[in-house]
């Protein structure tokens, strides 16, 4: 147990740094603020798949082909919230950090918005009769989920050399008494914000000419693509759900120790397959936030309804029975902390194993599932609180329920052995 206790204490130090550091903690407050608007785009896809489309949608019936003419407002919805989530993050991360520096955040947000624009490609290639030229504009791939990570990057850079700037006083423009507060305060940081933007552009451009690449192109090359790609993959993805398990094993809550790494991912992975689809090709971003919640997490972290059902079906413990039915309604909305606590699963030497390890192969199922054709990828995103059952079919139809239960019936298997051991344990206390 000594060496346990000492494993509990390294990972509660990591998670402690964790959640005390800045940047960490303006990312994900910055996905929470997000995520309503990442939603309202994927049911907008959807709106058009059920029914505004011609071909998929109840549009293609007679009596309802008057439906058709709404299809741009839906896809506008989905342009303005998907296709331009680099921009909100930008504003919504540089107005947070501003505000943790004690800055105005809507001056740091706009900062922010602006240095970003200045380093990013501002021209569109266009063919008009057959000759080439450029047209003034920011491309899609600089707006949508591509840019995401250069952009976060870039704000915070943005942020805080702009806020130790606007700290140096001979930088400030005084202004009579007289001047109204509000304009005196728009000269105050002039000089900040021409320095800042002034360096950020010519460092653009500098890179640019060095490496024959915008610095929104290369980071999304060499980081962004890299990362997306490892958690599609087998044991990225899995080894991302234990890495969450086991800071959930010495009581810490494992997805918002992860969230700042995971939902700029998982939440990019959701809109290239809203753009593959848009663009009539197949979706291919099989982990996503919505089959994390739907699949991986299914019942609580942990497979816990599972473990409910398990411990009522085979528990001959009357403590534990009685936790697992105060803890079967939560678990069916993905709710763990009443198991997780109650029980307790935290630094449980009989439950830790199937607690942690046996989280990962719901991810293995997924990804073997859609590697057979069973479940394809979703272009709906399903918030977190849906109950079993709904969420699953919202996003994968009914083969999405199929897999959802199995993973609950394998997950009972899972912890059967330890429910019995459990069992023998209390018998031999007897």
């Amino acid at each position: 147990m000594s060496a346990f206790d000492k494993f509990a204490d390294s990972v509660s130090i990591i998670a402690e740094k964790v959640d005390d550091n800045k940047y960490l903690g303006v990312v994900k407050n910055t996905f929470t603020v997000l995520m309503p608007f990442i939603i309202v785009g994927s049911f907008a896809t959807l709106g058009n798949s059920l029914l505004t489309s011609e071909t998929t949608g109840l549009a293609q019936f007679s009596a309802l082909s008057f439906l058709a003419v709404m299809e741009p407002a839906f896809t506008a919805i989905n342009f303005a919230t998907m296709n331009t989530m680099t921009l909100a993050v930008i504003v919504i991360l540089g107005w947070i950090l501003g505000e943790r520096n004690n800055e105005n955040g809507i001056m740091c947000a706009v900062v922010s918005l602006s240095a970003y624009v200045s380093v990013v490609p501002q021209g569109l290639e266009t063919v008009v009769d057959g000759v080439a030229g450029m047209a003034a504009g920011l491309p899609v791939d600089t707006l949508n989920a591509g840019g995401l990570f250069i952009g976060m990057i870039l704000t915070m850079v943005t942020v805080e050399f702009f806020c130790k700037l606007n700290k140096i006083e001979r930088l400030q423009i005084k202004m009579p008494p007289s001047v109204p507060s509000a304009i005196s305060k728009s000269f105050s940081v002039l000089i900040p914000i021409f320095i800042t933007l002034f360096v950020i552009a010519i460092a653009g451009r500098l890179f640019e000419l060095a490496s024959g690449l915008y610095i929104n192109e290369a980071l999304y090359r060499f980081l962004q693509a890299p990362l997306e790609g490892i958690l599609q993959h087998p044991a990225g993805i899995i080894g991302l759900v234990i890495i969450s398990q086991v800071f959930w094993l010495v009581g810490i809550h494992g997805g918002l120790v992860i969230s700042p790494i995971r939902n700029p991912i998982l939440i990019a992975a959701l809109a290239a397959n809203i753009a593959a689809y848009e663009a009539g090709q197949t979706p291919d971003q099989v982990i996503t936030m919505g089959s994390w919640v739907t699949f991986l997490v299914v019942g609580g972290a942990g497979l816990i309804l599972s473990l409910n059902i398990g411990l009522l079906m085979f528990s001959k413990k009357d403590d534990l029975r009685a936790v697992a039915k105060i803890g079967l309604v939560p678990s069916l909305f993905g709710i763990s902390e009443p198991v997780v606590f109650g029980l307790p699963l935290v630094l449980n030497p009989i439950f830790a194993i199937p607690f942690v390890l046996g989280s990962g192969l719901p991810a293995a199922m997924l990804l073997a599932a859609n590697q057979f054709g069973l479940i394809g990828s979703n272009i709906v995103d399903v918030p977190f609180g849906l109950p079993i059952v709904v969420g699953a079919f919202l996003g994968w139809g009914i083969n999405g329920v199929i897999l959802q239960l199995l993973i609950i019936i394998v997950g009972v298997f899972i912890y059967l052995p330890f429910i019995f051991l459990s069992n023998r344990q209390s018998e031999l206390a007897e």
